[in-house]
């Protein structure tokens, strides 16, 4: 009489026991969570040099559009959707050589509102999918008709090809910093920015802020609080992904003598 051995069966798959299954997914899990934050951390730094080299897109597109028509365009409307009639072009009132930025988009001499992409046919949004703010001082946005020279300003010979003058200032101001910052730049006639990653102050394409809004009184707080003229503008940190670039008004002065519509 032969006599079988019963034994308990060994569980496998595809070769492996569960245990053996188990240790690998184990270091599989591991490596992903290593691997995942420098995942994060290069998506990231693409998204910031992809927007960079939009800022600096619209910063010719805007000298551009100056050396066009004599002037900077007004805000666009940033509760427009996409693709509703007028989403995108600078928001006006008056026509012709009465154009200027509707009173109620001004404050403090600067109207403010979303880049008008349309308008000067650059990219909506930036890499995170949202529009760029942007502020101007109204002398340097009005019709040529209606220029104002302030702050003491009194040109020699008026120019007949520009809204402004070469003693024209903008009203505009980068600081380092909202609390104890450093000036960086004055003067300025038109800043844009990207609320970075976080978004907090931007609209997106729907028409809709991003909420909340950044904390009163932060350094993102100042570059949408619509009743100051100041912006800040440093390195990132945990508390503030912000991009923010500005026309130079040396810059704009000289490409518009050069063009001849100065002085």
């Amino acid at each position: 009489m032969s006599i079988k051995l019963i034994t308990k069966p060994t569980l496998l798959f595809s070769g492996f026991s569960l245990i053996e299954m188990a240790v690998v997914l184990l270091i599989v899990a591991l490596l992903l969570g290593g691997l995942l934050p420098t995942i994060s951390s290069q998506i990231e730094l693409k998204n910031r040099n992809d927007t960079k080299k939009q800022l600096e897109e619209i910063q010719q597109a805007l000298v551009g559009y100056v050396l066009a028509n004599g002037r900077l365009p007004c805000p666009a409307d940033g509760t427009k959707i996409s693709g509703q009639a007028t989403a995108g072009q600078e928001v006006v009132t008056g026509s012709g050589p009465t154009v200027t930025c509707p009173p109620a988009n001004v404050t403090n001499n600067a109207a403010w509102g979303v880049l008008p992409w349309a308008t000067l046919g650059v990219s909506e949004t930036d890499a995170w999918g949202r529009r760029f703010t942007y502020r101007v001082t109204l002398d340097f946005a009005d019709a040529i008709a209606l220029a104002t020279y302030t702050a003491g300003c009194t040109p020699t010979i008026p120019p007949t090809l520009a809204s402004f003058a070469l003693c024209s200032n903008g009203n505009l101001s980068i600081l380092s910093a909202a609390t104890g910052g450093t000036s960086i730049a004055s003067n300025i006639p038109a800043v844009i920015i990207s609320h970075g990653a976080n978004g907090l102050g931007a609209y997106t394409p729907a028409g809709l802020p991003v909420l909340p809004a950044p904390l009163a009184g932060s350094d993102e707080y100042f570059n949408v609080d619509t009743t100051i003229n100041n912006f800040v503008s440093h390195e990132f940190t945990t508390t503030y992904d912000d991009l923010v670039v500005w026309i130079s008004p040396n810059i704009l002065y000289n490409r518009m003598v050069s063009a001849g519509k100065l002085p």
